[in-house]
């Protein structure tokens, strides 16, 4: 890259808004459109939805807070450096169409400086500057307007500068995920073409994540209708599990909810049954579909292996199946498993546990993971068909083949077990509570209660009433003490006795 490429981008991200780039904004965007020669018809025929695709994409694409850099992207060459800002601010709560709309009106196909020849294409350079400039290396998206014509220096090596931009984004380590959407859009100009490509790419960890949240969204769906093709990454989530029909053991029931969770609801009194004669995990026999989620790719073969992670524990699941084959994007198989159920990591029916949760349920998180090794993946004929439609002698979908050290990749599915639980341990408890309670409200009324006590002094009879835990001093008919009465709550002992003196307990 050229010392200098980008001094209007950089200028104008620092510029447009006191601090923008240095603000934690939520999301970084950069919008490249090409305007290269080889976009000539998608800037002069009059029915061109160009700049209104792309003034809606940006629209759909950010919120308030976020910053946006909109650039122009052919070539760069010695006085004319690519990409050049048209619009660089932070979003606030204002409309931003007017601004989008407004930097892209008088925007044309690019002239090479002093010539009247159009300039060329480097779409591996506009990528690059944008990460290392316009993002400065932090975390970001950034988007790619283009017709798929990549032609630097308008030489005929295309295949060669196809290959550097598939280098880049399946190998460069920032790219951490990268989309691209094929449309059809037919122009006529001093040349013709029947569609053109926006390329997201996520830049780091973060930038993957804002990406995914902007899909959640499902903002950017309702200006873009076609699916994604997915660049990367190829190892994660090319496929997703369905449960289709669940063979429920004795007490325990399967159901998937709304998030796409399995929970497994297992009652405490069957549970103890079933886990008593399993040897503490009771086997669960679910059916599933296994869908290919990894558009545009068919899954060729792969082999295929299950486990069950709960409580800490790692427990293999057996499937009906070893391999898969030729399963096309969106299409999915049967696959019969046999899943061991952990009840013996779940509180015990009397547990501390078990009376903290009765009338509700303890909950086992966990998950269902199955992998895919030595996976062989291939673009899809109809995707292949499409690409050759809308770019015509274009090889650029080259850069769809899979990296050949992407061997395997896997699907998780959350799953939830849950224990539910009766009131009869709380009820149990709360009884013994009581029953403790009113043992302590005996043993005080006893203590506090006066007993009657008789005792002999030299041949009279008295009566006393004395509380558990005193002393009384006895005394002769002459007043002389001859001993202490002392009562507990286990009986009356007389102490201190006097020599000679005639005091017994009773009669």
């Amino acid at each position: 890259m050229r010392r200098g490429l980008l001094p209007a981008l950089a200028l104008a991200c620092t510029l447009a808004v006191p601090g923008a780039m240095a603000l934690a904004a939520p999301v970084s965007h950069v919008f490249l459109v090409q305007n290269s020669g080889w976009m000539e018809p998608f800037y002069t025929d009059p029915a061109s939805q160009y700049k209104a695709l792309v003034t809606e994409v940006v629209l759909a694409a950010i919120q308030p807070g976020d910053a946006l850099v909109l650039a122009a992207f052919n070539q760069s060459v010695p006085g004319a450096p690519s990409p050049k800002a048209l619009l660089a601010a932070q979003v606030n709560d204002q409309p931003q169409r007017a601004a989008v709309a407004g930097a892209l009106a008088p925007l044309a196909a690019a002239k090479k400086p002093g010539s009247n020849a159009l300039a060329d294409t480097d779409l591996g350079e506009a990528v690059s500057a944008s990460i290392a400039t316009a993002l400065g290396g932090k975390p970001g998206l950034v988007w790619l307007f283009t017709n798929n014509k990549n032609s630097p220096n308008n030489d005929q090596a295309t295949a060669q500068r196809n290959r550097e931009f598939y280098e880049l984004i399946h190998h460069g380590a920032s790219i951490k995920k990268a989309l691209a959407f094929p449309l059809h859009m037919p122009v006529q100009g001093r040349y013709r073409a029947s569609g053109m490509m926006i390329y997201v790419f996520a830049v780091q960890d973060q930038g993957a994540r804002d990406l995914d949240a902007l899909l959640r969204t499902g903002r950017l769906q309702k200006v873009i209708t076609e699916p994604p093709a997915r660049l990367k990454p190829l190892d994660q989530d090319t496929v997703r599990l369905y449960p289709a029909k669940v063979e429920n053991v004795p007490g325990v029931t399967f159901s998937t909810q709304p998030s796409g969770i399995l929970r497994a609801d297992i009652d405490a009194g069957a549970s103890a049954a079933a886990a008593a004669g399993a040897g503490g995990t009771p086997d669960a026999r679910i059916q599933w579909r296994l869908e290919n989620t990894i558009y545009p790719y068919t899954i060729t073969s792969a082999r295929l292996a299950a486990r069950s992670v709960l409580a800490g524990a790692e427990k293999p699941i057996a499937l009906g199946a070893e391999t898969v084959s030729g399963l096309a994007p969106g299409k999915s198989q049967p696959l019969s498993s046999t899943m061991a159920l952990p009840v013996a990591h779940l509180p015990g029916k009397w547990s501390l546990e078990a009376v903290k949760a009765a009338g509700s349920a303890a909950v086992l998180p966990g998950a269902i993971e199955v992998q895919l090794s030595e996976q062989k993946l291939e673009l899809s004929q109809a995707f292949r068909e499409r690409m050759a439609t809308l770019f015509p002698g274009d090889p650029l979908p080259d850069i769809f083949t899979p990296p050949s050290q992407v061997q395997g990749s896997r699907a998780v599915l959350p799953l939830e077990v849950r224990m539910r639980f009766g009131i009869a341990p709380l009820l149990a408890l709360l009884g013994g509570v009581a029953a403790l309670l009113l043992a302590g409200g005996a043993a005080v009324l006893a203590a506090t209660r006066p007993r009657k006590v008789q005792v002999t002094v030299e041949g009279e009879l008295r009566t006393l009433h004395v509380k558990a835990g005193n002393s009384q001093p006895l005394f002769d008919k002459a007043g002389n003490k001859v001993a202490v009465l002392n009562t507990t709550l286990f009986g009356n002992t007389l102490t201190d006795l006097r020599d000679g003196a005639q005091v017994r307990l009773g009669r």
